[in-house]
C-alpha cells in the first residue's frame, strides 16, 4: 500500500525529528525521504522530488493531469513545475486518485490535498509551529510522544455513523481531509477548504440515447486505462456496477478476464446466481468463494485491528475474502464498481425521500391545517397509522430525514449511553456535519444534494475505506473505474429527472446499459454486499460467543449502559436478528479495535 507522510514548520521551531518517518505498514516497499528547510516528507510506493530552491513535492496514487503534462511519467516533478506556475490552483488541474504534499520553504507554506472523491485519506495534526500529516493515522506523530486516547466525541460519531467521517477523528487534535479538500499552511495561518465542488446541471433537453453512448464510452475508457497491468481482475457481485465493469474488462480481454465473487449460504443474502449470469454473459473466468460462519470467527479480529480507526461496516468481511481470493489467483490489481449508486441515483433512500418531498409541494396553509390532524391519527389502524407515519417523517427536513433509520435516532440516548459519557458529547455535531455537507453544492437539486452527501460519507468515508483497506490486507491493489473524473463530470450533467425517473432508481443508467448487461441484472432489486452476521449469530455458537465476549467487555468501558447491552442481546434473540445484529457488530468491532489499539 502506498503511503505519504511528513511535516512542515513555518516559524523556525524544531521539527518532530526523524522518528515519525520511520515505520511503514508496507515493509516490502522501499521508502524515499527528502528533507528541506522547515520540513520533511517521505513516500512508500509513490513519487517525490525537489527543486534547486528547496521546494519539495510528494504524491501517491494514480494522479493524472487534466491538460497535457510535460513529464507525466514523473508525477512529483510535474507537480513541482505546475505548482510554480499555478500555486495552490494546481489542484484544480490534477485528476485521478491521489494524496499529495508540497513543501515550499521559499514562500514558507505547505499545500496538502486529496482527490475529488476521497480515494485516499490524509490525517493531519498541529505541532509546534506547523503541521504533521500522513495517510496513516498510526504514523502521525503525537505531542511529546504521548499516547493518544479516544475522545467521547469521536466515539459518539463512530456509534452514529458506524465509522469516523471526515473531518472527525477518534482523537483530540487530529483531523482528516474531506474529499476534494486541501490544507494550506502559511505563516501563522492554517486553512482547510474545498478546491473543487461539482457543478450540477439540469438541461431542459437531454437525448437519453446520446447520453447513454457517452456513458458507455467514458466507462470503457476508464476501465481500459486502469486495467493496464496484465494481472488485473474485477470484483463481481452481480449488481449493476460490478457487472458493468466486469463486462467492459471482458470486452477488452475476450476470454481472459478474471472475475471474483463471494457467496453466502443464507437465504436473502446470496447473489452469486447473478454473478454467474454475468460471467456467462460476458465470458469471464469466474472465481468463487462461499464465506462461512467459521470464516467470520477467524477473520473478524484481524479486520478490526487493520483499520486506523474503528470501522463498523460488516461488508468489510466479504470484501476481504473476495480480495484474498483474487490475490491467491495471482491478481495484483482489482477493479471495483463502487460509486455508481452515488453518481447515478441507485440508493433506495433517494426514491423514498422523493415521496416525502411531495408533502412540501402542498400549499403551506394546507400543511399547517393538516399536520396537527394527521399526527394525531391512531397508529394501530393500518391506513391511518401509515398516514400519520408519513407526515411525521415528511416534516423532518433533509438531510436529517435520511437518518430516521439510525439507532441513535430511534432509541433514546439517555437509555442507551452512560450518563457520564453523554455529558462529554455534543450530540448535535453529527447532524451539523451532515447539514453542512448537504448544503455545500450550489444550485443543486434535492437528489444531487443527497448524492453529494453520499459522495462524502457513504463513498469516501465508508465504502472506499472498506474496500481499499481490505484489499491492502489481502495483498492486492484496488482501483475504481466509476470514479474517473470525466465520468463524474458527465454524471453531473445528466438531469436529475433521468437519473431517478418516476421512482425508478438508476433509470438513465439502466437504459444506457440495456443491451450490454443481461436484462435480469438490470431488472433485479438492489441487494448490496451485506453479511448475514445477525442471522448466523443465532445459529453458530462460536460466532455468538465471539460477539457476546465483546459485548461483555464493552460493558466495562463506560460508554453504553450495561442494561442497554443486555436489552440489545434480548432484542437480537427475540426480535429482528438482522437489524439488531448490525448494532451488535458495530459494538463488537469497536471493542475489538480498542482491545488491539488501546489495551
Amino acid at each position: 500500500m502506498q503511503e505519504l507522510d511528513g511535516w512542515f514548520i513555518t516559524d523556525g521551531s524544531p521539527g518532530p525529528g526523524e522518528a515519525p518517518l520511520s515505520d511503514s505498514h508496507s515493509p516490502n516497499i522501499a521508502a524515499t525521504r527528502l528533507s528541506t528547510r522547515g520540513g520533511a516528507c517521505q513516500v512508500h510506493g509513490g513519487w517525490i522530488a525537489s527543486d534547486a530552491e528547496g521546494r519539495l513535492a510528494a504524491v501517491i496514487g494514480h494522479p493524472g493531469w487534466r491538460e497535457p503534462a510535460a513529464s507525466p511519467a514523473d508525477p512529483a516533478r510535474t507537480l513541482l513545475v505546475a505548482y510554480q506556475q499555478h500555486g495552490a490552483a494546481v489542484l484544480e488541474r490534477l485528476g485521478g486518485d491521489f494524496a499529495l504534499a508540497i513543501l515550499d520553504p521559499v514562500e514558507n507554506r505547505l499545500l496538502a490535498g486529496i482527490d475529488r472523491l476521497g480515494q485516499w485519506p490524509l490525517y493531519f495534526s498541529r505541532i509546534t509551529g506547523g503541521v504533521a500529516f500522513s495517510t496513516s493515522l498510526a504514523r502521525l506523530p503525537t505531542p511529546d510522544g504521548q499516547a493518544r486516547e479516544p475522545t467521547a466525541d469521536g466515539l459518539f460519531h463512530y456509534l452514529f455513523f458506524h465509522m469516523l467521517p471526515a473531518p472527525v477523528s477518534l482523537y483530540a487534535g487530529v483531523e482528516k481531509l474531506q474529499s476534494a479538500h486541501c490544507l494550506r499552511l502559511g505563516q501563522n495561518t492554517l486553512r482547510v477548504e474545498p478546491y473543487w465542488l461539482p457543478r450540477f446541471e439540469e438541461p431542459a433537453q437531454a437525448d437519453i440515447a446520446t447520453l447513454g453512448g457517452q456513458l458507455r464510452q467514458h466507462l470503457g475508457d476508464s476501465v481500459k486505462r486502469l486495467a493496464e497491468p496484465a494481472a488485473t481482475g474485477a470484483f463481481l457481485s452481480g449488481g449493476l456496477d460490478s457487472s458493468s465493469v466486469a463486462g467492459m474488462l471482458a470486452a477488452q480481454r475476450p476470454g481472459q478476464a478474471d472475475t471474483f465473487s463471494i457467496g453466502f449460504d443464507a437465504p436473502g443474502y446470496d447473489e452469486i446466481a447473478y454473478a454467474r449470469l454475468a460471467t456467462d454473459h460476458f465470458g469471464t473466468r469466474p472465481h468463487e468463494y462461499y464465506v462461512t460462519p467459521e470464516d467470520v470467527v477467524e477473520a473478524v479480529p484481524l479486520i478490526a485491528e487493520n483499520y486506523d480507526e474503528p470501522f463498523g461496516n460488516s461488508s468489510a468481511l466479504p470484501a476481504y475474502f473476495c480480495a484474498r481470493l483474487a490475490a491467491d489467483a495471482g491478481m495484483t490489481r482489482l477493479l471495483a464498481g463502487d460509486g455508481g449508486d452515488e453518481l447515478f441515483a441507485g440508493n433506495a433512500r433517494y426514491a423514498k425521500q422523493g415521496v416525502f418531498e411531495l408533502w412540501y409541494r402542498q400549499p403551506a396553509l394546507a400543511r399547517r391545517l393538516l399536520e396537527p390532524l394527521l399526527t394525531r391519527l391512531p397508529r394501530q389502524v393500518p391506513l391511518l397509522g401509515k398516514a400519520r407515519s408519513y407526515v411525521e417523517q415528511a416534516r423532518i427536513p433533509l438531510p436529517d430525514r435520511l437518518q430516521t433509520y439510525n439507532y441513535l435516532h430511534r432509541l433514546p440516548l439517555a437509555e442507551m449511553f452512560d450518563p457520564g459519557f453523554l455529558e462529554q458529547v455534543n450530540t448535535d455535531d453529527p447532524w451539523d456535519l451532515m447539514r453542512g455537507i448537504y448544503r455545500r453544492p450550489e444550485n443543486a437539486s434535492t437528489l444531487n444534494r443527497m448524492m453529494y452527501l453520499d459522495w462524502q460519507q457513504t463513498l469516501a468515508d465508508n465504502d472506499l475505506r472498506k474496500v481499499s483497506r481490505m484489499c491492502h490486507l489481502a495483498g492486492v491493489e484496488v482501483v475504481y473505474p466509476m470514479l474517473d473524473d470525466t465520468l463524474v463530470e458527465f454524471a453531473c450533467r445528466v438531469p436529475s429527472t433521468l437519473k431517478l425517473h418516476k421512482g425508478r432508481l438508476r433509470h438513465f443508467y439502466k437504459e444506457a446499459m440495456s443491451g450490454f448487461l443481461p436484462d435480469e441484472i438490470i431488472d433485479k432489486k438492489k441487494h448490496g454486499f451485506g453479511l448475514p452476521f445477525g442471522v448466523w449469530m443465532q445459529e453458530h455458537a462460536p460466532l455468538r460467543e465471539l460477539a457476546y465476549d465483546g459485548l461483555l467487555r464493552f460493558k466495562q468501558r463506560g460508554i453504553i449502559r450495561p442494561a442497554f447491552i443486555d436489552r440489545l442481546i434480548t432484542l437480537h434473540r427475540e426480535g429482528h436478528a438482522a437489524y439488531y445484529g448490525e448494532l451488535v457488530w458495530v459494538l463488537m468491532m469497536l471493542d475489538l479495535w480498542l482491545e488491539t489499539h488501546h489495551k
